[in-house]
């Protein structure tokens, strides 16, 4: 019986990993509440909740690995207390059962010392709020029975990325030759990486059971300010290079006390008004991979935006 890769979600990362996984010649099993996901004659779409052990236990059956891509259903740490450490622990047990290994997309969040470069050794003792959360979930996932890997990426950028700094916020004003905004500071080095890269390094720490039950950080090339990012947009899509307006600190922290969404922004305001640096280069070499250049990366993001017209 072939071997399975399973999937939970669709969002950009999941999506991203259940086609390259289906590119390589593996079977997939996508598992989401809608039953959405890619079309590939190789990808089976399931309908399903990811907490359910039933339905767990029926998706994960003859699987090698489990790819859990699922995110909670708004950007706040109530949301994310209430939902994820639960959907974690389902998907622990079923892969124990399995024998499957659990491969985590992770945030910089935890990393309790951010002005320092970030590298694989750093300390992840982030407390309280949204980086609390992913501490604890990085606690709870050490302590379970089943193997597991966590693979750690900067902001998102990429085809299919869209609530994001490097998405829909500076993507689609550039295309519409407008001017971007952007928070905290544009000339402050920031870590993004490139989706695509980052499902690349999950593969290829569930394909390494050596490289199992620690932290990994997906390739990603060296930290750009939000006006570079913005630069490499523009000149991608062939537009001339936007002016690139950033937000003070202030203001997002002055909404804050009367907007819910605001105040969820600010709360990270500290990786955008000081330099935030993730260093990949030993996830590079331990997992044998390497980041896309920015050029054919921003190219890729911008063909993808418009053809969502």
């Amino acid at each position: 019986m072939a071997q399975v890769y399973v999937v939970t979600g669709a969002g950009p990362v999941g999506w991203t990993v259940a086609e390259q996984l289906a590119g390589q010649g593996r079977k997939v099993r996508v598992l989401t509440r809608s039953g959405n996901g890619p079309r590939h004659p190789l990808i089976e779409r399931i309908a399903g909740d990811a907490k359910d052990p039933a339905i767990l236990r029926a998706a994960l059956a003859g699987a090698k690995a489990v790819f859990h891509c699922i995110h909670g259903s708004a950007y706040t740490a109530a949301a994310w207390q209430a939902e994820l450490p639960a959907a974690e622990q389902a998907v622990l047990a079923a892969a124990q059962e399995a024998g499957a290994v659990v491969v985590f997309p992770e945030s910089l969040y935890s990393y309790s010392e951010p002005d320092r470069v970030m590298t694989e050794g750093s300390p992840r003792r982030a407390a309280g709020g949204k980086r609390g959360v992913r501490t604890d979930l990085l606690r709870a996932r050490a302590a379970a029975a089943a193997p597991s890997v966590s693979v750690v990426a900067g902001d998102f950028f990429g085809p299919r990325v869209r609530m994001a700094h490097g998405g829909e916020r500076m993507v689609v004003p550039i295309l519409a030759g407008k001017n971007v905004s952007v928070i905290g500071s544009s000339r402050q080095p920031h870590t993004f990486t490139y989706v695509p890269d980052l499902a690349k390094a999950m593969i290829a720490a569930a394909d390494r059971p050596s490289a199992w039950n620690t932290m990994w950080h997906a390739p990603t090339g060296p930290a750009l300010t939000q006006k570079e990012l913005a630069h490499a947009f523009a000149a991608a899509a062939g537009q001339p290079a936007p002016k690139v307006r950033a937000l003070p600190g202030w203001t997002l922290r002055a909404a804050g006390l009367f907007s819910a969404d605001a105040r969820e922004l600010a709360e990270m305001l500290y990786q955008f008004e000081r330099p935030f640096i993730m260093d990949s280069a030993a996830s590079q070499a331990a997992l044998d991979v390497s980041p896309t250049p920015l050029e054919t990366a921003a190219a890729a993001t911008v063909d993808w935006w418009r053809q969502q017209g």
